[in-house]
């Protein structure tokens, strides 16, 4: 599995929690924002440099942001 900047991991993770709380509340606009801001955040992150992330780095990062314990403490224990 690959490393991941903490600030990239921390902002996947706040993605998926945000998406999660959008689902259950749909018209919240703020929510909206949030993950609009967050998909930014990841998506443009100078960790990928000029290129970006193959769809294999996604799934590796989409799957930190899905850990119940996040992704800063799995990465402590390799």
């Amino acid at each position: 599995m690959r490393t991941f900047p903490d600030d990239l991991a921390r902002a996947q993770l706040e993605w998926s929690a945000t998406y999660r709380r959008l689902a259950r509340r749909p018209g919240c606009t703020e929510l909206r924002r949030r993950l609009y801001q967050l998909s930014t955040q990841t998506f443009f992150h100078p960790c990928w440099g000029q290129r970006r992330p193959s769809p294999a780095a996604w799934r590796e990062l989409c799957e930190l942001g899905r850990q119940p314990d996040g992704p800063v403490r799995e990465r402590r224990h390799r």
